[in-house]
């Protein structure tokens, strides 16, 4: 066996229900998140994790919490598994940010966020240095956020970033599995774990398979 790392999406939030972009503001499960992330614990334990690493906002770290108590391991954090700032965008819904900044919504770049490269290598940096703490049969477990983790994963897959919105969304509690190789990161799985649902989270529209209108 090869080193493994699992991606988990933290469960959802009123936010998430409200379309409202959340990036580092500190906002909680809700009763559906809660059980989202009990489900979640319950099949990746069978995984059996070697390693349970969170970002350090309370929506990721309880989702994360929920595993670490079925799996009987702790869970460490990390705040460079933070979702994308969202600058002057957080705490507004999709439809206030298209209103007020109709070109930065089409680039979904907000101001006073963060680069989507700068998202990109902080996560996939991360991503490599819990790894690295990984038995050659290890398997690490990272609960972060929809648009960091898809970045993060695009970055540790070497793909360039014209191509990085060909990776869709992650659902709320799904997760994607990456597998080291002899040359380098391979996606095992992507965005599994859920029934099709709508993915509403702070990631591009194009990652989430929506077009802005």
């Amino acid at each position: 066996m090869s080193k493994r790392i699992v991606c988990l999406r933290h469960g959802q939030t009123l936010w998430n229900v409200e379309h409202r972009f959340q990036g580092h503001s500190d906002i909680p499960l809700d009763e559906t998140g809660v059980a989202q992330a009990a489900r979640a614990a319950s099949l990746l334990a069978a995984l059996r994790p070697t390693l349970v690493v969170s970002s350090d906002l309370q929506r990721a770290h309880d989702t994360a919490l929920a595993l670490g108590r079925v799996a009987g391991l702790d869970v460490a954090v990390d705040k460079d598994f933070r979702e994308r700032g969202g600058g002057e965008w957080e705490g507004l819904t999709r439809e206030e940010i298209a209103e007020r900044w109709p070109r930065e919504f089409v680039a979904w770049e907000a101001p006073g966020g963060e680069d989507v490269a700068d998202v990109a290598a902080r996560v996939a940096t991360a991503m490599r240095r819990w790894a690295a703490r990984l038995d050659d049969d290890g398997l690490l477990v990272v609960a972060s956020h929809g648009a960091a983790l898809r970045l993060g994963i695009c970055e540790l897959l070497g793909l360039p970033q014209e191509l990085w919105s060909a990776l869709g969304g992650l659902g709320n509690c799904s997760w994607s599995v990456l597998q080291e190789g002899r040359k380098g990161w391979r996606l095992l799985e992507h965005n599994a774990g859920t029934l099709p649902e709508p993915i509403s989270s702070d990631d591009s529209p194009d990652a989430e398979g929506r077009r802005p209108e």
